[in-house]
């Protein structure tokens, strides 16, 4: 099939902030446990307790912000379980995944200290659904405050003499559900109550998350925002990317139908209706848009592998994750002076994972892939780019976004979502001197709809060079094969 677009690259519509590329890191399944933290013990490779692989493979990617420690674990979480001597933590039961019991030596200071590895902003979610006012005001003066008082000094007993800049700060998770199953009215109360204990101290300044509507409950926007809006720095929501029906089935990882590929293209693009009507809520009380959308939970949501604890949620990540991940970074780029943030779930292990582990053992998905490929728009300028699509199964084909990066060179990056068909793409370039362009490419692709990294073949589904395109006066004709993920660079050649 045939599109056009036309690129505008000396229009340019504002940041694409770098933190729609963050991640999440719930206490869920093998995510922290075996996939982030091992201990300091063990005999595989590790710094300081956290896997040295997974370390080198999130620090490739650039990771902005990691949210933590959930999730609904969040508001089952204490705090002060979690720090001190490892051999004197608080053993406690994950009642939200899998009953298993946890050792808590995963806490506060090891998070920190992964964040500080990763060079990425630390995103705390505070407990409101079982903790107390009090607690999450001392958790955020042990962190933060420098000077002398019994949280800060037990820090220091801690091993931490220094506090840690601490930016984004959620008050609470889910409240509408696993969160303590309020109404609107009631949680926004809350939040305000709580909100007001999380202090800025030394200079530290939080940007505060408030707990936001799930999928289409436009009714918790509508409240949260006419209450407690002014309270606010961010609003968040959730939406997962499922097939099938989220309590009887929600699809296969593999083996699924050309319908179910369809079905779940069609369900992410769903994406960027909920952000219009959120956002068109907002206007309404915010019309400055100094309250941002924070989406830190989306993504696949499919059936666990089997004989694996339902409670884990493992499951494969095959090319058809990668391109839901891509058509989602796409609505968020559109929607990028609303969504500051977004953060996908999860990092190792669970849902749509960037890693998997086993063992000593560990891959990278075709998800990752998208996200290293995709690092080029992290806070870039976003460029003008209409696009004339034609439809497959109801929907755009192909989807296109570009950005400039500070040295002004432009990057485009291109789904085509059909399963069969080839995509021929003509970009009209305008803006920008096509006589002295380079252009380089790479594809992310597979021949099945399931492809997917397995342990025994690791790199099934990886990155390639790609030289299917032409440049012909200020036309760029781009041909791409089915199930496939394009980036293009164009910079003047040197």
């Amino acid at each position: 099939m045939r599109h056009t677009a036309v690129l505008n690259t000396d229009i340019e519509q504002g940041k694409i902030n770098k933190n729609i590329y963050g991640h999440f890191a719930e206490h869920l399944g093998r995510c922290i446990y075996e996939g982030i933290w091992v201990g300091e013990d063990s005999s595989i490779p590790n710094t300081n307790g956290i896997r040295t692989d997974v370390l080198e493979a999130l620090q490739k990617i650039r990771v902005p912000v990691l949210r933590w420690p959930g999730g609904c674990f969040a508001d089952e979480y204490h705090w002060k379980d979690g720090i001190g001597p490892k051999e004197n933590r608080k053993r406690m039961v994950n009642t939200h995944w899998g009953g298993v019991v946890e050792n808590n030596h995963f806490g506060t200071h090891e998070f920190m200290m992964l964040c500080e590895m990763l060079g990425c902003e630390p995103y705390i979610c505070g407990n409101v659904g079982s903790g107390t006012v009090q607690e999450m005001s001392e958790w955020i003066e042990y962190m933060t405050f420098k000077g002398e008082s019994p949280m800060a000094d037990w820090r220091r007993e801690n091993g931490r003499d220094e506090p840690w800049k601490l930016k984004y700060f959620g008050v609470g998770n889910e409240n509408w559900g696993c969160g303590g199953n309020m109404r609107p009215e009631y949680y926004s109360d809350l939040y305000r109550r709580y909100q007001t204990y999380v202090r800025n101290y030394d200079g530290n300044q939080i940007y505060k998350i408030a707990g936001g509507a799930n999928i289409d409950d436009y009714n918790w926007t509508e409240v949260l925002m006419r209450e407690s809006a002014r309270f606010m720095d961010g609003l968040s929501l959730h939406y997962y990317t499922i097939p099938g029906e989220f309590w009887t089935g929600k699809g296969a990882a593999t083996g699924f139908s050309e319908d179910e590929w369809a079905v779940t293209m069609q369900k992410a693009y769903r994406m960027d209706e909920l952000l219009t009507k959120h956002s068109t809520i907002m206007d309404k009380y915010d019309p400055e848009k100094k309250v941002a959308i924070i989406v830190d939970e989306w993504g696949t949501w499919f059936d666990v592998e089997p004989g694996t604890n339902p409670g884990f949620l493992y499951q494969q990540n095959t090319i058809r994750d990668a391109l839901v991940a891509a058509i989602h970074f796409h609505i968020f780029h559109n929607h990028h002076e609303r969504v500051q943030m977004a953060n996908i779930a999860q990092t190792v292990n669970v849902l749509q994972a960037m890693i998997l582990t086993e063992g000593s053992n560990m891959i990278v998905t075709p998800t990752y892939h998208v996200f290293d490929l995709f690092k080029v728009h992290q806070d870039a300028v976003k460029l003008t780019l209409e696009t004339t699509a034609e439809e497959y199964k109801s929907m755009p084909q192909v989807s296109l976004s570009a950005s400039k990066n500070a040295e002004g060179t432009v990057n485009i990056s291109c789904c085509n979502i059909d399963h069969e068909n080839e995509a021929e793409i003509t970009v009209d370039l305008r803006g920008i001197n096509t006589e002295s362009l380079f252009v380089a490419g790479t594809i992310l692709t597979a021949e099945q709809m399931d492809a997917h990294n397995t342990f025994d073949q690791p790199d099934r589904v990886q990155p390639a060079s790609f030289s299917n395109f032409s440049l012909s006066g200020t036309s760029l004709n781009v041909t791409m094969p089915p199930i496939s993920i394009v980036v293009l660079e164009l910079k003047k050649n040197e």
